[in-house]
């Protein structure tokens, strides 16, 4: 599993001239490197380390409803994440932090996740993504994210690699 973050010269250069926000944005970058990685390796235990247990999302699977909790997550976990690929590939695609105080941020990025599928068949899926993230005891914890998808280049879902 690999991830990638691309971002252009000029958008990083202009993230902050404080070297104390930039500390904190990049640390931002890296936490939601860590949680994607999570998901990639279908590891639910790194996942729910990372993450409120009261978290709150929109994502294309709950079909327009917010949900609310790591029930609805962890069946995609038990059941399909890192079970219908040979090998992922994650890009972040121009990471945009938003810092919103000492103990919470917001991070909005295209993801585009590249596979194998278990025929040997590569795939390409774009999702737009934003996070949220609050820091409690030192520990910044994912809050809340709403996920949309981009026109699917290969119609596959990001959660059905589809072993076709």
């Amino acid at each position: 599993i690999d991830i990638r973050i691309v971002c252009p010269a000029k958008a990083c250069h202009q993230l902050s001239t404080n070297s104390q926000c930039s500390a904190r944005r990049q640390e931002i970058i890296k936490i939601t490197e860590q949680l994607i990685e999570a998901i990639n390796n279908g590891d639910f235990d790194a996942y729910t380390k990372i993450c409120d247990p009261h978290l709150t999302a929109f994502e294309p699977e709950a079909l327009g409803n917010l949900v609310e909790g790591m029930d609805f997550h962890k069946f995609y976990f038990e059941n399909v994440l890192g079970k219908n690929c040979k090998a992922i590939n994650t890009t972040i695609l121009n990471p945009h932090v938003h810092l919103l105080g000492e103990d919470a941020a917001c991070i909005a990025y295209v993801r585009l996740t590249q596979y194998i599928d278990k025929q040997g068949h590569a795939h390409t899926h774009q999702s737009e993504e934003t996070r949220v993230w609050h820091k409690r005891d030192n520990k910044w914890q994912n809050v809340h994210f709403h996920r949309s998808t981009a026109t699917n280049i290969s119609g596959a879902s990001p959660f059905f690699f589809n072993p076709k």
